[in-house]
């Protein structure tokens, strides 16, 4: 008979395998989000600035993905909910200690105010569009008129929602890997920077592609030092704070972190932009693809390798 001696109730193999109950819905969902935040962040922040002339696109017209982005994102999260008939409970309440409350009155705000803002610029896109009823004329009239106060508004909300999908991981004390004061800071930007990419994309005016270059080569450098003392600070914690950074220095998520992430959705298209910026012919697909790409990469291996790391010791 073969005896073995269990030291620990825990990490016992074939018993006690990773919790793993969130899956790829939830990195999209997070992703959407973020990228919601990013463009209407913009947007809003160039409407109170006067910029609506200069920069068409980031004021108007990448407004039009962020409500498809938001639905998207909202529709992922319900395809992974569990109870789906009792989502609406979270709008009976209002827990301001609990991540989710805010994100969910947040979203319940900033989706429909989504379509409104998109909404007031449907006849600018079509100019023989007609709303038909003469109350949805007048309330379009009353929020060209307040654009500026609803984009103060708007500022608020895109700033909770991007900061929100890092907290609503930090907040799990339980995984190691999340409860980091770092994450909601660093989701935050990576959310402006996948916005700024779309913006960049999605303009014709050389003068505004180079203005959102330039601010994503910032948000990608405020984003490359998030990321370097998120690992300086695991390494310099507690045995389970370095296990969660080894899964990356060496460990299962090194390959696919490094490569997707941070080469190929950071440094590639800083590098690509830089040379734009200098007045190299390179198509502006490539580098803003690249940033969607790693922004989209980065939440999936998070939400999963934040999983897998636990309190052993």
């Amino acid at each position: 008979m073969k005896e073995e001696l269990f030291v620990s109730g825990r990490n016992i193999p074939h018993i006690d395998p990773n919790l793993n109950i969130w899956h790829w819905p939830i990195g999209l969902y997070l992703f959407l989000g973020g990228l919601a935040a990013g463009i209407l962040f913009f947007s809003s922040i160039y409407t109170i600035l006067g910029k609506e002339k200069e920069l068409p696109t980031a004021v108007k017209w990448a407004t039009f993905l962020a409500p498809s982005a938001l639905v998207i994102g909202l529709l992922a999260l319900f395809i992974d909910l569990k109870h789906k008939t009792y989502f609406w409970r979270l709008y009976t309440t209002i827990r301001l200690e609990s991540p989710m409350s805010w994100g969910a009155w947040t979203l319940m705000a900033i989706t429909p105010l989504s379509f409104v803002w998109m909404a007031s610029y449907l006849k600018e896109l079509l100019p023989n569009w007609d709303w038909k009823y003469g109350f949805l004329n007048r309330m379009e009239s009353w929020v060209i008129k307040n654009r500026v106060g609803i984009a103060w508004v708007m500022i608020v909300l895109s700033v909770i929602l991007g900061i929100y999908t890092g907290i609503l991981l930090s907040a799990f004390n339980a995984r190691p890997l999340w409860n980091t004061a770092l994450l909601g800071p660093l989701f935050l930007v990576s959310g402006l920077s996948t916005g700024a990419a779309t913006i960049m994309w999605m303009s014709k005016d050389h003068h505004e592609q180079n203005l959102f270059r330039q601010l994503d080569l910032l948000l990608i450098a405020i984003e490359l030092f998030f990321i370097v003392h998120l690992f300086m600070g695991f390494l310099a914690g507690s045995e389970v704070n370095i296990e969660a950074a080894k899964l990356f220095l060496g460990g299962e998520f090194t390959a696919s972190f490094w490569v997707f992430v941070v080469g190929l959705g950071l440094i590639f298209p800083a590098i690509l932009e830089i040379l734009e910026l200098r007045g190299k012919k390179i198509p502006v697909a490539v580098p803003a693809l690249c940033v969607l790409i790693g922004g989209l990469v980065f939440r999936l291996i998070m939400v999963e390798a934040g999983q897998v790391t636990r309190y052993l010791y």
